[in-house]
């Protein structure tokens, strides 16, 4: 055989036979040993019909049943504490769901009882600084009147209190003297009349004199010296009066639509030759000391 045609070959060949018989001896006497049948595992447990027993006699046939009263009252109460723990527990839960709910309402509650609180606290805090602002503008207001009203106090002060060191006069008679009214207006045009309420007017339109000169209507508890800009035209018509102009001490509704009134009703001499509209000023000075 070309296989073992070699001495080296035919050794090997030899020596694994040999080897393969010696396993399969091996196998055949020291190979895995069973009983028959097999050994038992585990805990052996002794013969019996019932869960419970006493005695040292181990009966061959099966035994008559006996009442545990003991091990069934046992079991009832063990029952009943059953029965009886469930509802103790469905209670208790109850009892943490609704504290749970009640809990929620009371910071619920608290919540909106806060931010009420915020928000009224907030109202009275708008409401105190308005009524501040408010007090504030109406004392600037009184303050900026009383000033105009003491320097027009000083003007009359110093007119009455003068000393005669003033030369020249003014007045429509022959007779040296500055003729009015000690409570006039040092720029009215009128001699005569109440002066102190200033209410018969002082007016000027250049070289042309009022005809019509009616008194405003004084039924304001107000008092100051209105300032009236008023347009006329050729005919001596006033066509637009403008109350409370600059110079004014005085710029109360009242007082201003009254000054209106009057300066609107006043007529003045016609000019064919002046403009189609000429500017001048009436001044009403309103006094409730008279």
């Amino acid at each position: 055989m070309k296989l073992l045609d070699t001495i080296h070959k035919r050794k090997s060949a030899t020596i694994t036979t040999i080897i393969m018989l010696l396993l399969l001896l091996a196998i055949l006497f020291l190979g895995m040993k069973y009983l028959d049948p097999p050994i038992e595992s585990g805990i052996a447990v002794n013969f019996g019909t019932s869960e419970m027993g006493s005695g040292n006699i181990q009966p061959s046939e099966p035994v008559k049943s006996q009442v545990q009263p003991e091990v069934a009252e046992q079991e009832q109460v063990t029952e009943e504490t059953i029965e009886e723990s469930v509802p103790d527990d469905a209670l208790a839960e109850d009892v943490l769901t609704q504290e749970s709910e009640e809990s929620i309402k009371i910071k619920k509650a608290a919540t909106e009882r806060l931010k009420a609180k915020e928000e009224s606290d907030k109202k009275v805090k708008a409401e105190a600084e308005a009524k501040r602002k408010a007090e504030a503008e109406a004392e600037k207001i009184r303050k900026d009147q009383d000033e105009k009203k003491r320097k027009l106090d000083a003007l009359m002060g110093g007119i009455k209190n003068s000393e005669g060191t003033t030369t020249g006069g003014q007045g429509n008679d022959n007779v040296g003297g500055d003729k009015g009214n000690e409570n006039g207006d040092p720029n009215a045009d009128g001699y005569y009349g109440n002066g102190g309420s200033g209410r018969s007017g002082d007016y000027q339109l250049g070289s042309r004199k009022p005809l019509n000169k009616p008194k405003p209507t004084y039924d304001c508890e107000e008092e100051g010296l209105v300032i009236v800009a008023i347009q006329v035209n050729r005919a001596g018509k006033v066509i637009r009066a403008n109350p409370g102009i600059k110079g004014s001490t005085n710029t109360a509704t009242c007082l201003v639509s009254r000054a209106k009134e009057a300066a609107l009703k006043t007529t003045w001499q016609p000019d064919s030759n002046a403009g189609s509209t000429q500017t001048g000023i009436i001044k009403y000075r309103f006094s409730l000391s008279n």
